[in-house]
């Protein structure tokens, strides 16, 4: 077998189905290799989105998501996605093609510095250098990848590993002219070119792809499990912040769920924990969480760091009992030292917490209190949500939009202040339906998220919510989405403006420059790459237009529905430092 079906061997032995690409010399034997193992290659147009895609799989299956990408500038352009992956704590393993072993340095095509690029984004950056090594060293990135605090991989491959070692001879034969012996020097690099190629290929067929391990997953220690059920019995008024790390092993969303039932404490859920009890579940909060925090006597962070989000830790009070677990050690102790600290996978921590401790129903009188704020907030929200009278207000477009989800809809946010907007009013209807990019803020990742989620989850309506801003860093893979026959619906709020930028620079310096945009026909040019266009300019067209597209997604074409906003200061304030 030639380097790239050794790769594949692995890919399939570790339970891979996707892999996500951009075509390039240096690793096609990969692409093939994969695919005559029944593994889908999905090709898209700008590679970061291969990583994006391969970073949705990771977080919605718990088994790393592959991407492939060429040498050079094909590497480069994943950096923002892979930092992403790291920051998010997603575990990936990205496959760099390279230039041939005996080229290094010698002015090849794209040949750069790759490792010292990728070393500061990743838990780990290698570089094969031999045949035999490529099966132990994707098995071993594999495990990297998914051990402690999980986050993306670097494999670099040279090119001339990949291919097999006949096409790998024909490039470094010697080559003289007819009639001429070949001179001493020719006669020495022929024979250095043989004995590198000898070393490239020896001991390859000897590989043994394994079965992959069993990853351990960082079990809470007893000792703090009972330190914070001593806290949790003692406390009034508690508040539960459940987040993304939560969720890593995937697998067990519904035992988090359970847990979090269990213990009967007020929750707030983020990120990749949004919509793990559902749309509506009696514990859970939506709004106010600062003040449930000010008022809190016991404040327990489940895979949820102390950063700007929560105020570098001060939205935590200093007279509260403050518990934290978290895979991360660092993360942690970030800003605020906990209490009591659990170094363990926070959905364990939680479901060790719910046996220890003496159950829910407790703070009936508590949660009635945060939940007056709730609906307050709400009815709030209600009143800012009537119809505009030009064009469309996204709070009455959300709240129109939200009942017709689907049960096992998947939401993709890629946005700044549409997509805040929404994280108001749409709600998740279970474990694992809401994908956003984490702490990194990162914009771009629509078009990614949605393949990848669509790919795992082929008969759940997979939502695109993006801003017209963060829509022109991914529209040309509405073509990926058609060749591919990936149903997405993309629902673009057309303000024509960078808006949570906006609102506050104009305000604070008298100047919108660079914050404006057009009225685009987002619609159009989704169209033009052959998928379904629709467009919405007003209240009374909101219905039917989540109605065809609906219709048009289940009938497998891919939709963009192009939304124009009306002004609106819902989020006045919202930018963060």
């Amino acid at each position: 077998m030639d380097g790239g079906s050794w790769i594949a061997e692995v890919l399939h032995r570790q339970g891979v189905q996707f892999l996500f690409t951009l075509c390039g010399g240096h690793i096609s034997p990969i692409l093939v290799g994969a695919k005559r193992r029944g593994i889908r290659v999905v090709d898209v147009r700008h590679e970061a989105n291969a990583v994006f895609a391969a970073d949705a799989v990771a977080r919605l299956t718990g088994i790393p998501g592959v991407a492939a990408v060429t040498a050079g500038p094909g590497l480069t352009n994943t950096i923002t996605a892979v930092k992403n992956a790291q920051l998010a704590q997603s575990p990936l393993v990205l496959f760099g093609g390279a230039t041939a072993t005996v080229l290094r340095g010698r002015g090849a095509l794209q040949d750069i510095d790759q490792m010292a690029l990728m070393r500061p984004h990743v838990k780990w950056a290698v570089s094969v250098r031999r045949v035999r090594d490529l099966v132990s060293t994707v098995e071993h990135a594999f495990q990297v990848a998914q051990a402690g605090v999980p986050g993306p991989v670097f494999v670099e491959v040279p090119v001339d590993l990949l291919y097999s070692a006949e096409v790998v001879k024909s490039w470094y034969g010697a080559k003289s002219k007819p009639g001429r012996s070949p001179s001493v020097q020719e006669r020495a690099m022929s024979a250095y070119l043989d004995f590198h190629t000898w070393r490239l290929f020896a001991g390859a067929e000897g590989q043994e792809v394994r079965v992959p391990p069993v990853i351990a997953v960082p079990e809470p220690e007893h000792g703090a499990i009972r330190r914070a059920a001593r806290a949790l019995a003692k406390a009034e008024r508690p508040v539960l912040l459940v987040g993304s790390q939560a969720m890593v092993s995937a697998r067990e969303a519904a035992e988090v769920a359970r847990a979090v039932e269990a213990l009967g404490v007020p929750v707030y859920l983020s990120g990749m924990a949004r919509g793990l009890l559902g749309a509506n579940h009696a514990l859970q909060l939506r709004h106010g969480r600062r003040n449930a925090l000010k008022g809190a006597d016991l404040v327990i962070l489940a895979g949820v760091p102390a950063d700007f989000r929560l105020e570098y830790g001060r939205h935590i009070p200093t007279k509260a009992t403050y518990v934290a677990a978290n895979r991360s050690l660092e993360e942690m102790q970030r800003n605020r030292r906990p209490d009591v600290a659990a170094h363990c996978d926070a959905g364990r921590f939680l479901r060790a917490l719910a046996r220890e401790s003496p159950g829910g129903g407790r703070w009936e009188r508590w949660l009635e209190e945060l939940r007056a704020g709730d609906n307050a907030r709400e009815a709030e929200i209600a009143h800012k949500s009537a119809p505009a009278a030009e064009l469309v207000n996204p709070l009455d477009l959300f709240r129109q939009l939200d009942p017709l989800l689907d049960g096992d809809s998947v939401l993709v946010a890629d946005g700044g202040d549409f997509v805040g907007t929404s994280s108001y009013t749409l709600r998740p209807r279970g474990p694992l339906t809401w994908l956003d990019p984490g702490v990194f803020g990162t914009l771009g990742v629509g078009a990614g998220f949605a393949l990848g989620a669509k790919l795992c989850r082929p008969s759940a309506e997979t939502w695109i919510i993006y801003g017209d801003g963060s829509v022109g860093y991914t529209l040309p893979e509405f073509d990926t989405f058609v060749r591919h026959q990936i149903p997405v619906i993309a629902v673009v709020g057309n303000d024509a403006c960078w808006s949570q930028i906006a609102r506050d620079q104009v305000e604070m310096l008298g100047d919108d420059v660079g914050t404006p945009l057009a009225r685009t026909d987002y619609h159009r040019a989704a169209e033009g790459f052959g998928a379904v266009g629709i467009e919405i300019r007003s209240h009374a067209a909101i219905a039917s237009g989540i109605a065809e597209a609906k219709a048009a997604a289940r009938a497998g074409r891919p939709v963009l529905v192009n939304v124009h906003l009306a002004g609106t200061d819902f989020r006045k304030g919202s930018m963060s430092m």
